[in-house]
């Protein structure tokens, strides 16, 4: 006969093992509910959302950050011209880009890009003209998110044309440290900012997205 005071220790490392197995599991369940995510995406939210958008937008009050469209180099699609530019796919997304922020209105908006050939190029075909280029935009870095409230005029939207190392480095410096990937190309990232200068990320369009967002 097997004495039950032997059967204690184990059954004690058993109760052990359960209860750091449930806290470990808590951990992790709380570490993905607080570690922010990746921006949403703006065509699947309510129509509340897209209301409080559209409203911002009249307001002056949001910054666009655009990634550049398909890379020539990058691709086996026909090229426009230079291998540091974009195809002519990418011109096409551009221009579906650029179509969906003139619905939304570009009278007060103020537009620059960075001085690549690719960004150059799609905000080109975004807007039909060739807006300024702003060597920020290309280098990026630890300064992103002050360097873009400083460009934002009170009551004027901000159109930005970067790259997806810049969005990145935008997202981590606004609190987005894990989003899931690099910026599809020519996804639009919409930005809130205040009159203080205080930001608010509200969510993401991506290029095949804006006739959604804009039927809804």
């Amino acid at each position: 006969m097997v004495n039950p005071v032997l059967r204690k220790p184990s059954s004690r490392l058993s109760r052990s093992v359960a209860a750091i197995g449930a806290l470990t599991v808590g951990l992790l369940a709380t570490g993905f509910v607080l570690w922010p995510k990746s921006p949403t995406n703006l065509a699947q939210e309510s129509a509340q959302a897209r209301a409080r958008l559209l409203q911002h937008w009249s307001a002056g009050e949001i910054a666009v950050l655009v990634r550049h469209t398909e890379r020539c180099d990058r691709s086996s699609n026909p090229c426009l011209g230079p291998a540091d530019g974009i195809t002519r796919v990418g011109s096409e997304a551009a221009a579906v880009v650029g179509q969906g922020l003139a619905h939304l209105g570009l009278s007060q908006t103020d537009i620059l890009t960075s001085p690549v050939t690719r960004t150059v190029q799609t905000a080109h075909y975004m807007f039909s003209s060739d807006p300024r280029t702003q060597e920020w935009l290309a280098t990026c870095g630890t300064t992103l998110r002050n360097d873009v409230v400083a460009h934002k005029v009170a009551h004027r939207n901000l159109v930005l044309v970067t790259h997806s190392g810049c969005i990145a480095d935008f997202e981590k410096q606004t609190g987005l440290k894990h989003s899931a990937k690099d910026a599809e190309y020519g996804s639009a990232l919409f930005v809130h900012i205040d009159g203080n200068g205080q930001l608010q990320v509200l969510g993401i369009v991506n290029a095949e997205d804006w006739n959604t967002l804009l039927q809804k």
